[in-house]
């Protein structure tokens, strides 16, 4: 059933407790929303493939816990992911200036210096908007990211934020190719077809 999938990718979620990492997970996932959605506990894990200019690509999605004492599980999470969807909330600012720390945790902790990163403003179906969209592009312009304004409750820009992170993971072969053998890169290859 796997033959045509091109390629399976690991994407992370991350960002403060609150900013709705879950209910976008859901919505992508599974078209649903529940405004009582609780909070992550650990770690939380879905799979879905999509199909993005006719390749195929199995998505293994971690939603993590955005609470401190979660960040035990950190090192593990964040080995061997391609890309990452950072969340905030446009209505609390704090989930917008803590990004920083979530960047540094990311740098800390990945073991690829190419993950693509995508910055996503949730909840804009709200009114009481604190981070303006300007400011988030700005933030993601300087930090190389992805930027996408969404709402996991109106469906806004859910399905957009994933396609294009996968699309731009996709078009960065090194991120994906070599995933066959792993991590590890195997010294013989370089001795075979040679000479």
């Amino acid at each position: 059933m796997d033959e045509d999938v091109l390629t399976t990718l690991k994407l992370l979620i991350i960002g403060e407790s609150g900013v709705g990492k879950s209910s976008l997970l859901l919505r992508f996932t599974e078209d649903t929303f529940d405004p009582e959605q609780s909070a992550t506990i650990g770690v939380d894990f879905k799979v879905k493939t999509l199909a993005i200019d006719g390749n195929k690509a199995k998505l293994a999605i971690w939603d993590t816990a955005g609470q401190e004492r979660f960040r035990t599980l950190t090192p593990s999470y964040y080995r061997g992911a391609q890309g990452v969807i950072l969340v905030y909330d446009v209505t609390k600012r704090d989930t917008f200036t803590k990004l920083e720390n979530w960047l540094n945790e990311l740098e800390t902790y990945t073991t690829r210096n190419d993950i693509v990163k995508m910055l996503v403003g949730n909840k804009i179906d709200m009114d009481d908007h604190e981070v303006e969209r300007n400011e988030g592009l700005k933030f993601a312009r300087k930090h190389s990211m992805l930027f996408i304004e969404a709402s996991a409750k109106t469906k806004d820009g859910v399905q957009c934020a994933f396609e294009e992170l996968v699309e731009k993971i996709l078009q960065t072969p090194g991120l994906w190719e070599s995933e066959g053998q792993g991590q590890k890169v195997r010294l013989g290859d370089q001795q075979e077809g040679g000479g």
